[in-house]
């Protein structure tokens, strides 16, 4: 097996990859969370 296509791979991530914020994506984690808690609670 050769590592070439996943060097290649790894390579052309970073130019056309969608880049966010850690944060931004911890917060919207967090508000799905809270939206899935504020949907179970409202549908008992």
């Amino acid at each position: 097996m050769s590592s070439a296509g996943l060097v290649r791979y790894f390579d052309s991530e970073g130019s056309n990859a969608i880049t966010m914020d850690p944060k931004t994506i911890v917060a919207f984690g967090a508000l799905f969370g809270i939206l899935v808690r504020i949907l179970t609670i409202v549908s008992l």
